[in-house]
């Protein structure tokens, strides 16, 4: 086991040579210089949590805002680590000492509106390392009226690819300057939550608010703000602009669970609240467990 702790992080201190070697070279690397902080050096207790092959799963009873009104539903976070490929931005096959170790955060949200249901899915992969932004988010929507997808590759420009149902957002493809993700704030929380940015910042506001509110995406003034009481953290982003605020809450010791959080905003003449509450977390190589004699996991994550 010591072995493998020994080589996930040899790997991410090849990570942070690679991208530092890729910034003095005039690769096409260098737009992230602003971003760039020093190098988080995992610790035996980090390494054991997240390298232990498995994922960490939380289940969370959601209340969410649609449509001007308040809907019941599911959302599940999950975390693992996993090897990926720079160039590419997808996950690597096999190990290699180029591979950058991310810290990947699926989460979905599972909701009705009146007769027809709701799946929302993002995904950011943000390296280990903490010394740039995510490699790579992404956000796709379903329901019955139709499909949408945005992903951003996080390169020498943050490169935007857009599919929508809607006319006027139908297949785009654009490019901005980097700034923060307000997506791979999720992952930074669970590697060194004492690093996140406060105070005025501009921040891209989470692919999936962009999506379903119909937002450009694009970096908005915001003002964020990290509390602690007692064993809680509270993290608060204000959008002034867009008149929406979130607060995320975790415990405030390693590996830093996030015991829910809450969203404001206006959708038509009304504001409303979402929230997010903690069922349960297990840790488990769910790929591994996709038999019908596996499905009590989803039971006993209080999920239907």
């Amino acid at each position: 086991m010591k072995k493998i702790y020994f080589f996930a992080a040899a790997i991410i201190m090849l990570s942070v040579v690679m991208i530092a070697c890729g910034n003095s070279s005039g690769n096409g690397k260098k737009e992230l210089d602003a971003l760039a902080v020093n190098p988080f050096l995992p610790t035996p207790t980090f390494n054991e949590y997240w390298y232990a092959g498995k994922a960490e799963i939380t289940s969370y009873n959601l209340t969410q805002a649609r449509y001007g009104e308040l809907r019941k539903g599911e959302a599940v976070l999950i975390y693992v680590t996993e090897d990926f490929l720079p160039k590419e931005q997808v996950k690597a096959d096999k190990q290699s000492a180029s591979n950058i170790s991310v810290l990947k955060l699926n989460s979905t949200k599972n909701f009705n509106t009146g007769i027809y249901p709701y799946s929302v899915m993002q995904s950011s992969f943000y390296p280990v390392a903490d010394n740039r932004s995510a490699l790579k988010v992404s956000a796709s929507v379903q329901e019955w009226c139709g499909q949408a997808y945005t992903q951003i590759n996080g390169r020498k420009m943050f490169e935007i690819t857009t599919h929508s149902y809607f006319e006027n957002e139908a297949d785009k493809q654009e490019t901005i300057k980097p700034a923060i993700l307000e997506n791979e704030l999720w992952n930074k929380i669970r590697i060194r939550p004492e690093q996140l940015p406060t105070g005025e910042q501009s921040i891209i506001p989470s692919l999936e608010y962009c999506r379903l509110m119909h937002k450009d995406v694009k970096a908005y003034k915001a003002s964020a703000l990290l509390v602690k009481d007692k064993d809680i953290y509270t993290y608060t982003i204000l959008y002034p602009g867009l008149d929406r605020d979130l607060s995320i809450k975790f415990n405030s010791g390693f590996p830093y669970e996030i015991i829910g959080w809450t969203e404001t905003y206006k959708q038509g003449a009304v504001k409303l609240t979402s929230t997010a509450t903690k069922i349960k977390s297990i840790q488990t190589d769910y790929w591994t467990k996709n038999k019908n004699e596996y499905a009590y996991l989803r039971d006993s994550l209080g999920l239907k």
